[in-house]
């Protein structure tokens, strides 16, 4: 395989993480971190059923990937994410020391890559990560658009119906 067909292969495996994150009602989004061809941790976004902020697809491949190889530091690691990584992920993926990030579709409001932020090219940082977007975009940016999709359909039913009761969108 080239590392072109390589990337899209795992992009593939993190939109199966970030699918099982929409079915339980998480925004979906899923990571993976892969070292010397293989899959040493996996995520997907839960912070709304763990009650937790920072469970971010990338920061549970991380823990994951870290728990796995019995350290932090993961050099020579490429972290793939189905969403550019807010600035909270990027600090981690920069002190996990990840040598390359690859990212589906940006996100406008809060992408720290490209989009709303550079912030891996910031001066500061003290450890430099390879970063490339655009793979599998349009499917990437599929799976987000049609879950956010569903969520306004519900929302409106409940206003229509009158209950105040959310409904998890399928």
């Amino acid at each position: 395989m080239t590392s072109g067909d390589d990337d899209q292969y795992w992009m593939n495996r993190a939109l199966a993480l970030a699918a099982e994150a929409g079915a339980r009602g998480e925004v979906p989004v899923g990571s993976v971190v892969v070292l010397g061809g293989r899959e040493i941790g996996s995520g997907f976004n839960m912070p709304i059923s763990g009650c937790d902020p920072t469970a971010h697809a990338e920061i549970r491949a991380l823990r994951d990937a870290a728990a796995r190889v019995g350290n932090y530091r993961l050099p020579g690691a490429t972290l793939y994410v189905t969403l550019e990584p807010c600035t909270m992920c990027v600090g981690a993926i920069v002190h996990s020391r990840v040598s390359r990030l690859v990212y589906g579709a940006t996100e406008p409001k809060a992408g720290a890559v490209v989009s709303a932020r550079r912030t891996l090219e910031e001066p500061h940082m003290n450890w430099r990560v390879e970063a490339q977007g655009g793979v599998l975009e349009t499917e990437c940016g599929a799976i987000i658009s049609e879950f956010f999709s569903q969520r306004r359909a519900a929302i409106r039913r409940r206003k229509q119906t009158g209950s105040g009761k959310e409904e998890t969108p399928q």
